[in-house]
């Protein structure tokens, strides 16, 4: 339902009156009211304890004391913001909704008597922490900053490594109670324009009273399909990953609040890359590219492949009948597999909650319960703790959290079938977890393009990291304005 605009009143007693009771000023004690008068007029400030800057503002306070009544008998809105408020953020408004909706946001206002309008002056700062390398995504050789809780930190450290004039930054507010800051990015010259629609149409639409969750509400709001447990957008810490993914294309969207950046869209083969390929020679990015292709798909076949040849040893040919296990064991194969996959993601539940004094201590735990006295009661038996053990080393190399986890889930499903139906049930899993992908759609473009549907040019891109010079073509799935790097 639409309100009414309450505009702001050229009596001060009613727009202090509006405002006190908007921003409950006596019930709130970081909400303050500050009572002034310069040049013989009556003024009053409101601002949020600990989002001013309190130099700036005495700077302007001291700058204001200065003024004679003749100075602001004329136009004082115009002499105010054009003379002798020297601030760069600064603006006028006739909302008073606006005013108090700026207000919690950090901006300070000043309400002047006899003038109906209210100026906003932008005078804010957050707690921050400093650009840290990011714990996810690290590298050996390359930039040591990524991304903070500060939306506009963020925007500052893209830009700095895109100077490009058609770069856009384009602001908006999402969530009625929360006014989260939002921003688009993209670059106008090389972005498709559809896309690009198509990202800021869906955030627009999105109607909640807040973000808590800041990016992951923004990701369920816009990629639809919540049961689907595969990431349809990336998620970065790095501002050299979120510029590299601009010059392609893509759409970045930032959120205040949050250390990571929204890239959309994406395909299946851009959860499987990681700065350290480009930040070696390209044979060397190649090679660790293929390997951690190789640990990522064992993630997810090892363990069902496993099952099925020792459940089925006449699959395999009599060289390889040792991978079988050596001892039957108290438990069924399918029953320890599911007991030691829970355990594992106890572990890793565990390990975050762990404070870092006690880490070591809860690695000897696990070690020697799950390695050590699981195999001497007879809990588990050795092959099964090896093979859980390589798939979780290829969970751990998925550069995609949210991709890693969702294997996770394939894996059990695959286990599931083909302990049920044996071999029909592992081909039947494969064949509906690939038509499934193939199925997926992230901002229309298909999910696992350039394999389905089949562009050997981009292909060839997937398997091996090309040398930069000889990348002289943007995706062909984004659809980009200017092909041509």
């Amino acid at each position: 339902m639409n309100q009414t605009k309450k505009m702001v009143s050229t009596k001060l007693e009613e727009n202090l009156a509006y405002l006190n009771e908007t921003l409950a000023v006596e019930k709130s004690f970081d909400v303050i009211r500050l009572d002034v008068e310069y040049a013989k007029r009556k003024m009053a400030l409101f601002l949020i304890d600990g989002f001013a800057k309190d130099d700036i503002l005495l700077f302007l306070m001291k700058v204001l004391l200065k003024l004679s009544e003749e100075q602001l008998s004329d136009e004082p809105l115009e002499k105010l913001l054009k003379t002798y408020i020297p601030y760069i953020e600064i603006e006028a408004t006739d909302d008073l909704d606006k005013v108090a909706d700026t207000v919690l946001a950090g901006p300070t206002a000043l309400v002047v008597d006899g003038v109906n309008k209210a100026i906003l002056i932008d005078a804010r700062t957050y707690p921050v922490r400093g650009p840290q390398e990011p714990d996810i995504e690290r590298v050996v050789r390359g930039a040591r900053d990524g991304f903070v809780e500060t939306i506009v930190f963020n925007t500052a450290l893209t830009r700095r490594r895109i100077r490009d004039r058609t770069l856009r930054m384009e602001y908006m507010q999402v969530g009625r109670r929360s006014k989260t800051d939002v921003v688009v990015c993209y670059i106008d010259d090389i972005a498709n324009h559809e896309i690009v629609q198509k990202v800021k149409d869906s955030i627009a639409k999105i109607d909640t009273d807040g973000l808590p969750m800041a990016e992951k509400t923004i990701e369920e709001f816009i990629s639809g399909r919540h049961w689907n447990p595969y990431p349809t957008v990336r998620y970065t810490e790095r501002p050299d990953t979120a510029a590299s993914h601009l010059y392609e294309g893509h759409v970045v969207v930032f959120v205040d609040g949050s250390p990571s950046a929204i890239i959309a869209p994406t395909t299946f083969w851009h959860h499987l890359q990681h700065a350290e390929e480009y930040r070696n020679k390209p044979i060397i990015g190649a090679y660790l590219r293929w390997v951690r292709f190789l640990a990522v798909f064992a993630s997810v076949f090892i363990l069902p492949l496993w099952y099925l040849f020792t459940t089925n040893p006449e699959l395999l040919p009599s060289t390889l009948r040792f991978i079988g296990p050596n001892e039957e064991g108290n438990i069924p194969l399918i029953i320890q597999f599911l007991i030691i996959e829970i355990g594992l993601d106890m572990l890793r539940m565990a390990a975050i909650h762990t404070p870092s004094a006690l880490a070591t201590a809860l690695g000897l735990v696990a070690a020697l319960m799950i390695g050590g006295v699981a195999v001497e009661v007879g809990l588990l038996t050795n092959e099964v703790i090896l093979y859980l053990s390589l798939a979780a080393i290829g969970t751990f190399a998925t550069p995609s959290y949210e991709l890693s986890l969702a294997n996770r889930l394939v894996r059990l499903m695959l286990l599931l079938l083909t302990a049920i139906f044996n071999l029909y049930g592992f081909i039947i899993g494969m064949t509906v977890w690939i038509v499934f992908l193939s199925r997926m759609k992230s901002f229309g473009v298909p999910y696992m393009w350039p394999f389905i549907p089949f562009s050997y040019r981009a292909f060839r891109d997937v398997l091996v990291r090309s040398p930069i010079p000889l990348k002289n073509r943007r995706p062909k799935f984004l659809h980009p304005k200017d092909p041509d790097r």
